[in-house]
Parts: C-alpha cells; structure tokens; sequence
C-alpha cells in the first residue's frame, strides 16, 4: 500500500494528464475521470484508476484536482454530481477571472465541500520541475493539510484565503506575458522586412528582457508612494519614442495594431496633462476604463 495521499484529477487535456503522471510516478493512487473517456487509456495503463462518471470520481478520494478549461466547464462537469461534493477538497486549477473564481468556491462550498483556488504558473512541461510554481488561495488549512501533495506537481504558493486571489496573480502574470510575447513578435517581425532573422534579434531581446526587473522595481516604489514626477523621465519624451516606434513599422509596412495601441494610450496621457509628468504617470489613465 502506498503511504502516499490518493487524489482524484478530473480533465485530461494536456496539462491534466502531466499531473497524473506525475503523481503515479510519485507513488500517488490516483483516480481519473474525463468526458473523453479515450483520454484516460495510456494513464490507466500506468495504475491510474478510471472513475465511470464525475460523481464516482469525487466519491473516490478526498482531494480533487480539476484542470478544466474555465469554471463554465467545471459547472457542465459538477453540476450533475454536486451531491458527491460534500467532504471534497477540489484544488480547481481551472483557468477563469477571479469574480468567477469567488462565485465558484461559494457554490462549491453550498454544496459541502471546500475549494483551493489555483493558477499554474508553467505549461504542462513544468508540471513535476522543480523550478515550477502555482499559486493557492482559500482556506489555510486545507491547504497545509494537502500541501505536500500538491507540491508533488510544482512549489506550492499560498496567496491568501480569499478564492480570487490565486486567479488574480495568475492573471497578473498573463497580462504580462502575453503583452511580452507579442512585443517580442513585432521586433521580429520589423527585423525581418529588414533582412534580420529571429536568431538575429534574439541577444538584444534577451539583453532588453534582462534590464527589465531594474526598472520594475525603481518605478514600483515610486507608484505606491504616488510619485509620478519628470525627475527621471517625461512623458513628452516617451510620446516622442512611442511615434518614433510607430513610423519605423509604418515604414516597414508590418501590422502597427500593437505600436498604435501603445501610442493612443500615451496620447490619452498627453491629453490628460501628464506631459511633464514620468510615464508611470499612465497607470492612473489605466485604473479605470477609457472614455
């Protein structure tokens, strides 16, 4: 018998098939359960268990892992088995804004059971490395009681109790990302129209990507304090670069949705008066909607 905790993973797409065979090879029962009930073939051929419905597989074991698409997805999976609820730990790992996240751990929770709200920092590749992270909210508890479990698939970070805070620094950190990558896009694309190669921009991106955390944390300091002054830098200068970035692509004759979209909102902060202002003086523009 294993002295391991059994847990349950409900949904098997790529993500949710990396913890499953990371937990068998970690010496975890586990028991599985998906729609596609295909998916669960090569791991039940592993020592997985497979559950013949959702509500079996909640029954099976106290904690359960959902890596599901997004919470609509988890109320079509538990909505007809919310009766086997009822004593489950569900560590949902599913993929949503932080309201959702709240309104889901509320209905877990009228139907008896408790929800530890997660955001997995890697794709599935990162699942079992030790280098990997996930972030954890809600009760503190459950989540010391299931924790050594949990970092079986990544280092476990606990955010707080409340249920939308895992979503939204997961969140926060998509924000970034994706706006990262698809500035790293346009540069390679405005490099090729100029006879460069992706290998070619590389070391000045990495090189760009690398000052970056200097900068994050002079202009954080500055933000929570409510400085916002042209000591260091002006917004007039920046709107000047910004345009300067968007003629080059114009010129080039690449998509400019993104270079213009980053010109429109330093516009908006000329407009607003904040031309003598550092530029950090636009995170007051973005705090609430465009007009």
């Amino acid at each position: 018998m294993s002295s391991k905790r059994p847990v349950t993973v409900i949904g098997l797409g790529p993500m949710g098939q990396a913890m499953v065979r990371t937990f068998l090879d970690a010496g975890h029962p586990v028991t599985v359960w998906n729609r596609t009930a295909s998916r669960a073939d090569a791991l039940v051929e592993r020592g997985a268990v497979r559950a013949a419905s959702a509500a079996e597989a909640l029954s099976a074991n106290e904690l359960v892992v959902l890596s599901l698409t997004d919470y609509n997805a988890m109320y079509e999976v538990l909505e007809p088995a919310a009766h086997a609820l009822s004593g489950r730990v569900v560590v949902n790992l599913s993929s949503d804004t932080p309201e959702k996240t709240r309104a889901g751990a509320r209905w877990i929770a009228e139907h008896g059971g408790i929800q530890l709200s997660g955001g997995v920092t890697v794709p599935p590749s990162g699942i079992g490395q030790p280098e990997s992270s996930t972030f954890y909210s809600g009760p503190r508890d459950s989540f010391e009681k299931h924790r050594a479990t949990l970092e079986t698939l990544t280092r476990a970070e606990f955010r707080g109790e409340d249920p939308g805070l895992a979503a939204l620094y997961y969140q926060l950190g998509m924000v970034m990302f994706w706006t990262s990558m698809l500035s790293y896009w346009q540069a390679i694309a405005l490099g090729e129209v100029n006879g460069l190669t992706a290998a070619d921009v590389l070391p000045h991106a990495a090189e760009t990507m690398a000052s970056m955390p200097n900068f994050l944390s002079f202009y954080a300091e500055r933000i929570d304090a409510g400085e916002h002054g042209g000591d260091v830098d002006r917004l007039a200068m920046g709107m000047a670069s910004v345009e300067h970035v968007l003629h080059t692509n114009v010129e080039a004759g690449v998509d400019t949705a993104l270079p213009a979209a980053v010109v429109d909102l330093f516009r908006r902060g000329m407009d607003a008066g904040y031309e003598a202002d550092s530029f950090s003086s636009l995170v007051k523009l973005m705090r609430r909607p465009a007009a």
